[in-house]
């Protein structure tokens, strides 16, 4: 018997159906030619564009943690947000002990003072998650319910201390010398702090995806979100994977505060509370546990948010839920949902 002949036929989908699957991947042009022809002028269309795009990209960063998380671990986590607070809080306390590199002229210092408010926010975030996987969120794994309400209790406590920590107040984030100001690209501005965010969140993406997909801890996170119970058969210690990718997304949450604290330049401490609900938007609309699902809809969010706050103010209230709606009712598993296997 011939090779061929014993060989397994591996039958692909039909055209359209693949064409289907691939549709989410063209929603962010779209979305981006549509924004030019309502704005109009291409030199606001380009200003618009960049910051929704950064906008954007540091929901993704924010999300990506999360929805990682649910997807493997099956936790809806709404205390996420204390960790993108603290994260903000951490680094802003770190830029001030280098305030002599973030005020010197050179860019070499200012984005080290950054990178190192980042991976001490990181350091604080992913320990800080450490604690809340093994107090709080353990003991309550596969209810949900209990999960909503002690995560829920996690993020006041949170709060509260960073209120013992840092104080109630308000405080102003300045960005280093030379990420303050803008670009002038023809007739368009676009500010130098928004293109290192875009540039921040297209590395982390691309080493996700990487991360994910070509190696071994990313087969068994993978593995582990299709089926858990299939990984530890196999002689895996999936409560230590749990625990790792817990802190991980905890530490993501982290860098996303510190960025979107330079971003809004200013911090509170329910600030993390306050940019979940977007969190939660991203998501939804991406599917939960993918990241290619979270990437485009943190994009289409960026984007949407930012056409609409320059074309109709009061519809830019409303216009992120309107996109969760219109996702929902084409895919109602979201973009890109991961199945669980049964």
């Amino acid at each position: 018997m011939s090779e061929a002949t014993i060989k397994p036929r591996i039958e692909k989908a039909p055209l359209g159906e693949r064409m289907i699957e691939k549709l989410p991947v063209v929603l962010v042009p779209a979305l981006a030619m549509l924004g030019l022809i309502a704005v109009g002028n291409p030199a606001t269309w380009l200003t618009l564009t960049v910051a929704g795009l950064a906008m954007g990209l540091m929901i993704f960063i924010m999300a990506s943690g999360l929805t990682v998380v649910f997807g493997l671990m099956d936790v809806i986590n709404f205390g996420h947000g204390a960790f993108i607070s603290v994260g903000a809080f951490v680094g802003f306390t770190v830029l001030i002990w280098l305030g002599g590199w973030t005020s010197s002229p050179s860019v070499f210092l200012n984005l080290s003072a950054v990178f190192m408010a980042i991976l001490v926010a990181m350091l604080a975030t992913a320990l800080m998650g450490y604690a809340f996987e093994r107090v709080i969120v353990m003991p309550v794994y596969g209810e949900h319910l209990k999960q909503i309400l002690v995560t829920m209790g996690g993020l006041i406590v949170a709060q509260q201390l960073i209120y013992v920590f840092w104080g109630p107040d308000e405080m102003h984030v300045a960005r280093p010398e030379s990420l303050q100001g803008s670009f002038v690209l023809g007739e368009a501005a676009v500010e130098k702090y928004r293109l290192v965010a875009v540039g921040i969140g297209v590395v982390l993406f691309v080493a996700m995806r990487y991360v994910l997909k070509s190696t071994r801890i990313g087969l068994l996170v993978r593995a582990g979100v299709e089926n858990g119970e299939m990984v530890e058969a196999l002689g895996y210690r999936v409560r230590r994977l749990f625990l790792m990718v817990f802190m991980a997304g905890s530490a993501l949450a982290g860098l996303g505060g510190v960025m979107w604290g330079l971003y809004q330049e200013t911090i509170t401490a329910h600030m993390g509370q306050e940019i979940m609900v977007l969190v939660f938007i991203v998501v939804i609309i991406g599917g939960l546990g993918s990241v290619e699902g979270c990437f485009i809809g943190a994009l289409l969010v960026g984007l949407l948010s930012n056409y609409t706050a320059f074309l109709a103010p009061k519809v830019a209230l409303v216009s992120t839920i309107g996109l969760m709606v219109i996702i929902l009712m084409w895919r109602p598993q979201g973009l890109y949902p991961v199945v669980k296997a049964k």
